[in-house]
């Protein structure tokens, strides 16, 4: 059985518009923070671990 792409649209729009007007602004701004956040801590953790293999071989 194929899965209908307007099926997978309209259910993930529905979500979203559902859930959307129980968020608060805060949280929002708070959300998009920590996002950045972990986004920053993530690359960085990548990196010198990266930079450590890389030193450890030579």
């Amino acid at each position: 059985m194929g899965t209908n792409i307007s099926l997978k649209a309209g259910t993930a729009s529905g979500t979203v518009l559902s859930i959307l007007p129980n968020i608060l602004s805060e949280d929002i701004l708070k959300t998009v923070i920590l996002a950045a956040l972990g986004a920053v801590v993530s690359f960085t953790i990548s990196y010198l671990l990266k930079w450590l293999v890389k030193s450890k071989n030579k």
